[in-house]
């Protein structure tokens, strides 16, 4: 059930709720209390995966592969193979950090008698899926580019009022055991995504379009099973001041927010910044060259990983609910997750770099199952969830625009053939390492 307070609850006008104008301080609706409908979880599980599948099969290994064929067709040098990765992901990652801050806030402020979040959700996985169709063809480097941003843009548009329904929907003592079962469906995700990769390497058409028509029917049907809440209020009209605050919390008001959005940004700068170079760092740091070999090491790696991250995270997730603690399992996860980055200066075979993803499967799985748990404990505002979870991924987004562009930097200081992995994964390391010590200060999470 949802609540109107304010100016919309004491209405002695006699207008309806729905022509209400509510004040800038509001509350629409009452953080839920009661267990979340199993259809609903069992959906949003369904609908992460599949999404995830579209998305993270190209993002990790069709970036390569689209490269690998430019470079081929002599569209891109065959020294510039690097360098088109730092612009490729750099740019997508640049739409995507705007799109899901505004579309978070507009999810939030939308009056549809279909609810806030159900529109965006499939909209924005219909253009996800043109903009993959774009890249999947573009003959060149800038085509390419302007696909993956219009896919990146899409995308966003759906996760920003996807992940926060979350916040919707399931209660503060349950969100530990959804969280990660988001977790989960996401790194699941990111094995299919690999696998339908390896699958369809030489019909890139397929290998990008394909997994995304899929998602359009999960998110669909999620949206159809989804309690969405209609906005019981008009919102004010939004000023300047208002948009340009859309992209800001503040951390004076909010320190706990702030901490958890540092501590995002760089544990996924320090999984990103390896992410953007696996590619070509097993290719060039481990020695594999045939780029259908370094596809496989990708698929069974990434298989690795995940089957032992989804053990920890739903492990972790349950344990988090039991004891009503979050804290702890961030920051220890993300020490090991910092100790393991490091670690991979040291891999020199294949075998070896299995047991490490392994163990940095582990430990990313613990952190995947609690973080999400304990950053919608610290949200400021309920009724802003969309726009605070949008703000707050900013600290996934960003860091994909980043750190591409530092890497691709640092790599070559010192080597000029840009495989100066060393200082790069100290740098990736050490930033892991900070997010671990940010949590701490947290106050008024367990």
């Amino acid at each position: 059930m949802s609540s109107v307070s304010g100016s919309a609850a004491g209405n002695p006008s006699g207008m309806t709720a729905a022509s209400t104008v509510v004040s800038h301080e509001h509350h629409w609706f009452k953080e839920p209390t009661e267990p979340a409908p199993k259809r609903y979880v069992a959906w949003l599980f369904i609908a992460q995966f599949v999404f995830f599948v579209a998305l993270l099969g190209p993002a990790i290994v069709g970036v390569g592969i689209k490269i690998s064929s430019l470079v081929a067709s002599g569209a891109i040098p065959e020294n510039g193979a690097t360098g088109a990765a730092a612009v490729l992901g750099g740019f997508g990652a640049l739409f995507a950090t705007a799109a899901n801050v505004v579309f978070g806030r507009l999810s939030d402020r939308t009056t549809s008698r279909w609810g806030r979040r159900r529109i965006w959700i499939v909209g924005g996985t219909l253009i996800m899926t043109l903009g993959l169709g774009v890249m999947a063809i573009g003959p060149d480097l800038m085509w390419a580019t302007i696909g993956w941003s219009i896919a990146q843009l899409g995308a966003n548009m759906t996760l920003a009022p996807f992940i926060a329904t979350l916040a919707d929907q399931v209660p503060r003592v349950q969100r530990g055991s959804v969280a990660a079962w988001l977790g989960i469906a996401q790194n699941a995700g990111v094995v299919g995504g690999v696998y339908v990769a390896q699958w369809f390497l030489n019909n890139l058409v397929i290998m990008f379009v394909g997994p995304a028509l899929l998602s359009i029917v999960a998110m669909a049907l999620f949206a159809f099973v989804l309690p969405d809440k209609v906005l019981p209020v008009k919102p004010p009209a939004a000023t300047f001041r208002d948009w340009w605050e859309t992209f800001w919390v503040s951390p004076r008001k909010y320190p706990d927010y702030a901490l958890a959005w540092w501590s995002r940004f760089l544990i996924t700068f320090a999984s990103f910044g390896f992410t953007a170079f696996r590619f070509f760092y097993l290719q060039n740091h481990i020695g594999i060259k045939n780029p259908a070999d370094v596809v496989g090491v990708i698929s069974l790696s990434t298989l690795i990983f995940t089957g032992t991250l989804v053990v920890a995270a739903f492990a972790a997730g349950k344990l988090s609910d039991r004891l009503n603690r979050r804290k702890i399992f961030v920051w220890s996860s993300t020490v090991l997750f910092a100790i393991g980055t490091v670690s991979l200066i040291l891999i020199k075979d294949v075998p070896s770099f299995y047991v490490l993803e392994a163990l940095m499967g582990i430990a990313y799985g613990i952190y995947v199952g609690v973080d999400l748990a304990l950053v919608v404990d610290v949200l400021p505002n309920p009724d802003d969830s969309g726009k605070d979870l949008g703000v707050f991924n900013i600290a996934n987004a960003l860091p994909q625009t980043i750190a591409p562009m530092v890497g691709g930097i640092l790599v070559y200081v010192g080597d000029p053939t840009g495989n100066n992995y060393a200082l790069w994964f100290s740098v990736l390391g050490v930033a892991a390492l900070i997010g671990a010590l940010v949590i701490f200060p947290i106050k008024n999470v367990r």
